[in-house]
């Protein structure tokens, strides 16, 4: 195959697709190797929460500044340095031996992260035909929670098997194969000339300075915060109803996994002339219903209601990721700024998953428990379906 002769099909979009789930393994890879890493490198509890935070603060000091990046490079190369720094970081770590060297290349993890991701919408849209373009989009909007279903899946086993050095090694090497599929199988960048069309300034004042880029960051950010503030604290509920161990890691992993439905779904149903607006606000109503049933008083000694109200939470939440990716291209300024406004989106993305988590335990210490997480989550939903109202005006304008 002659690299330079991709063409543009489905194909080239699922390699795109696949190569954000292997960017995605990379976040998700942690969680399941902090125990041995704690017991093997000595890392404490302080470094393992900088260790799983790193790459959200990179996303959140740096995601609009990749979007700029991959609308000026382009955007097939973006992503393929992207994966590299990715490979190059994994690799290298397999090596480390103190948890300097580990923060250090989880920052740039986080950075390789964005280079991969933020371009990808724009790359799927480049792919396919406009009339595949929002069911594709919406299969891209699942990569995060398949690649977090995958590593926390697939991360015990194999760290039991090659430890956590070849847990790192086969991760990169997942990355490095998917650099060669992209530049193999994704149609090449425009010639430089094109893409430095404008400058960064210039699109960088273009999406700060238009109202669709800030409406779908701030829904984005709604939908985040709440997101990691529920899944992150489920297994300690787990453990109270006696579903601890590697149960509760599957149950929990399941959580995850089906968000992939909603996003998936998001895709067709805007396909399908679904209201963008409908979609957002019932992906909120559920988010609202499903932590309420997982957190709320009435269900505290009700096991299997709490958990059908987190898959609730999760699988129905996930129309809300997937239509705002399907939608970026509609809600930014310009074809040259999709990937600057989907850097901004994930900006405020990570700014949710930094913020939320902390607030809701801040609430449950204040409250003696967790019983009042569903306020905290509810008041994010009715911000969020503000901004959809206001996302389903400003698309409806001429």
């Amino acid at each position: 195959m002659t690299l330079s002769r991709a063409e543009p099909s489905a194909d080239a979009a699922w390699t795109v697709i696949l190569a954000g789930v292997a960017a995605a393994m990379h976040v998700a890879k942690l969680p399941p190797a902090l125990p041995v890493l704690q017991q093997q490198l000595g890392i404490g509890l302080v470094q393992a929460g900088f260790l799983l935070s790193l790459v959200q603060l990179a996303t959140m000091a740096l995601g609009i500044v990749a979007g700029l990046t991959a609308d000026g490079i382009g955007l097939r190369r973006s992503m393929t340095t992207g994966l590299a720094l990715l490979f190059a970081a994994g690799l290298a770590g397999g090596w480390a031996r103190g948890a300097g060297t580990l923060l250090a290349l989880r920052a740039l993890e986080g950075l390789g992260f964005l280079l991969a991701t933020v371009p990808a919408p724009s790359l799927v849209r480049r792919c396919v035909p406009p009339a595949l373009t929002m069911r594709m989009l919406g299969f891209w909007g699942a990569f995060m929670p398949f690649g977090t279903a995958l590593a926390l899946l697939c991360g015990p086993a194999v760290l039991g098997w090659v430890g956590w050095p070849g847990w790192w090694w086969l991760i990169a090497l997942l990355s490095g194969l998917m650099a060669l599929a992209v530049q193999a199988r994704v149609p090449a960048d425009p010639p430089r000339a094109a893409v430095h069309a404008d400058g960064w300034g210039a699109r960088l004042g273009s999406t700060l300075g238009c109202g669709g880029p800030w409406l779908a960051a701030l829904t984005f950010c709604f939908y985040s915060a709440q997101w990691l503030a529920v899944i992150g604290f489920l297994p300690s509920l787990y453990a109270q109803s006696g579903w601890g161990g590697a149960l509760g890691a599957v149950l929990t992993a399941l959580v995850a996994a089906v968000n992939i439905v909603g996003n998936v779904a998001a895709g067709r149903l805007l396909s399908a002339g679904v209201a963008p607006r409908t979609l957002l606000w019932a992906g909120f109503g559920a988010m609202a219903l499903g932590a309420f049933l997982a957190y709320g008083a009435p269900t505290q000694h009700l096991a299997l209601p709490r958990y059908a109200g987190a898959l609730l939470f999760s699988a129905v939440g996930g129309l809300i990721p997937g239509s705002l990716f399907a939608l970026a291209p509609r809600l930014a300024p310009s074809d040259r700024t999709v990937s600057t406004t989907v850097g901004w989106i994930m900006q405020w993305s990570a700014l949710g998953q930094v913020g939320g988590p902390p607030l809701a335990a801040w609430v449950a210490s204040r409250a003696g428990g967790w019983q009042l997480t569903w306020v905290v989550t509810g008041a994010a939903c009715l911000c969020g379906a503000l901004t959809a109202w206001l996302i389903g005006r400003r698309l409806r304008t001429p």
